[in-house]
């Protein structure tokens, strides 16, 4: 087992563990046990009752962030002829068809989000194998497949994000920076817990939310009451 760190201790010290915080105190204490000597991001946790080897159970989609996530989204477009100059005039990073493909099928992975015109998913759909397991292929429920292009990027670049449950059934996803006021990260907590909420789909039963956590990148979880956070 590695060895925790003075600073992570510290923090670790400040948590109870056993107990489940108010969601506005988790946030002050995330906050103040952001210690490091960057601006760590926060992040929620959230772990759903569904089993997302099931279709019908899966959880995804995209929320925009009210106070964005103090963040550079380095995002790849595939788009052509018009759509490709309105990316390029909305602050696409990269734009490109084929010759990306083939740059990110050799090993070229220096982006965050890839964003496509239906048009260019004959493109993309050979990436799969690429960008599936990263989480990073475009998708119409999570608005990163669209034809209006260049209100994606622009969404994106102010905050938008993509979310989706994992194998272990959990939601894992920024909710800005260490920096942000706690009324800040409550905004974006409480947007993406109402995502969620309004995404549940409808063959999962019982219990939705079985637990949420915030931590920071540096520092230790902190456990969230379920019920106040999904009011």
């Amino acid at each position: 087992m590695a060895k925790q760190g003075k600073r992570y201790s510290a923090a670790k010290e400040l948590v109870d563990r056993d107990r489940l915080y108010d969601p506005l105190e988790a946030l002050e204490l995330v906050k103040k046990n952001a210690t490091a000597k960057f601006d760590e991001t926060i992040e929620l946790a959230v772990k759903l009752g569904v089993n997302p080897r099931h279709a019908d159970q899966q959880v995804r989609g995209a929320v925009t962030m009210p106070a964005g996530l103090g963040r550079t989204v380095r995002m790849v477009v595939f788009a052509k002829d018009d759509a490709a100059e309105a990316a390029k005039a909305a602050g696409a990073d990269m734009i490109g068809d084929e010759e990306v493909a083939k740059k990110i099928q050799g090993g070229w992975m220096d982006f965050d989000l890839v964003l496509a015109t239906p048009d260019m998913m004959r493109v993309v759909g050979r990436l799969g194998r690429v960008l599936g397991p990263r989480g990073l292929m475009p998708n119409p429920k999570a608005g990163t497949v669209t034809a209006d292009i260049a209100n994606a990027v622009k969404e994106f670049k102010a905050g938008k994000i993509e979310y989706r449950v994992e194998r272990a059934g959990i939601v894992h996803a920024p909710i800005g920076k260490a920096s942000f006021s706690v009324e800040d990260l409550k905004s974006n907590f409480n947007a993406l817990m109402g995502a969620l909420m309004r995404a549940r789909p409808a063959a999962a039963k019982g219990q939705y939310v079985k637990s949420v956590a915030v931590s920071s990148t540096m520092g230790p979880g902190i456990k969230i009451n379920q019920q106040k956070a999904s009011e």
